[in-house]
């Protein structure tokens, strides 16, 4: 009977494996080597602890199997409590097809995160809802700004990893190992952006990180926040 049960669990474990089945990862779990250079976990994978609402409420977002997910009606971002200036931030986002979010650096907690400080655009660009977007749009961008190289995206539901590198006046985006923005804030501060609008953030020295909540009907994920202050 052992032997039996030993064989079935040997052969559930080979079908995961020949299926793709990718074991849920540690949301707080640092490489020894990123540990070692100073990086720290932005979320504890149970709790909402260190985030707040523009209103005090994170209600447009809720932890699941170490995931932060924003709900697929949330539309109150949520932010970390404290500041940061000079940065690398390193996380996996996951979104359902036609998904949409933001990641905001050196934001103020307003609910215009992506002029009151920037907004690096989450977005599904490939779902049919998004075909008529502009290049400021793609994931990636700092929105409203600065277009990102499109083409290095994943499929809906599949995990993408991605780094945001903010060094006094330069901005580097990093998506599944390709710089798809690296930007002077000085060639885009001062006059409206592609999108027509003012951006006064990009005068901005420090600030927020946060999750820009634009819930249209699909969740968007998030694990693996980790950022290591830059002096």
């Amino acid at each position: 009977m052992r032997w039996l049960l030993l064989a079935a669990v040997s052969v559930s474990v080979a079908l995961a494996r020949a299926e793709g089945a990718e074991p849920a990862a540690d949301p707080r779990q640092l490489s020894e080597q990123e540990r070692q250079e100073g990086f720290v976990p932005l979320f504890d994978g149970k709790t909402l602890n260190g985030w707040v609402g523009v209103k005090g409420s994170t209600d447009s977002y809720y932890v699941r199997d170490g995931l932060l997910i924003c709900k697929k009606d949330g539309k109150e971002h949520i932010f970390t409590e404290r500041e940061f200036a000079d940065f690398i931030l390193r996380l996996d986002i996951q979104f359902e097809p036609g998904g949409n979010n933001g990641v905001g650096i050196r934001t103020k907690i307003s609910r215009a995160p992506h002029l009151e400080g920037m907004e690096i655009q989450v977005l599904d660009d490939d779902a049919p809802k998004h075909a008529a977007i502009h290049a400021y749009q793609h994931h990636g961008s700092i929105y409203g700004v600065v277009p990102a190289r499109p083409g290095h995206l994943k499929p809906a539901g599949e995990w993408n990893q991605e780094e945001i590198i903010c060094q006094g006046r330069r901005v580097k985006v990093i998506l599944n190992g390709t710089v798809i923005v690296d930007a002077n804030l000085d060639d885009y501060a001062g006059k409206p952006g592609m999108d027509g609008q003012d951006h006064p953030g990009l005068l901005y020295t420090k600030g927020h990180i946060g999750l820009h909540a634009h819930g249209n009907g699909e969740e968007v994920a998030f694990r693996n926040l980790r950022i290591k202050e830059l002096k």
